[in-house]
């Protein structure tokens, strides 16, 4: 059963790694493992690895995006920051 989060993802906010998740470097991007809930995922980009190792760089998630993803894919980022905050891998700064 998925956790409805406390309050929804906003790329506007800033975001960080989940401090409970370890990310392990792998050919296809990274696993994180959440030492919580137990929970493993995989982020299937370096391009979304750079991104979610570096959302605590910024003041907003939207400002991440800027940085790292090319404007076309914001969107599909988002929505992937948005899945990663829903696992507890990412967490409101």
């Amino acid at each position: 059963m998925r956790r409805l989060l406390s309050e929804p993802f906003a790329v506007d906010r800033p975001w960080r790694l989940n401090p409970l998740v370890a990310l392990r470097d792998e050919s296809f991007g990274a696993l994180a493992y959440h030492y919580g809930n137990r929970r493993l995922v995989f982020l299937k980009s370096r391009t979304l690895v750079t991104l979610v190792s570096s959302l605590h760089e910024y003041p907003s998630a939207a400002e991440a995006l800027d940085a790292h993803v090319p404007e076309a894919q914001h969107t599909s980022y988002a929505r992937a920051l948005e899945r990663l905050a829903a696992s507890e891998v990412i967490d409101a700064a």
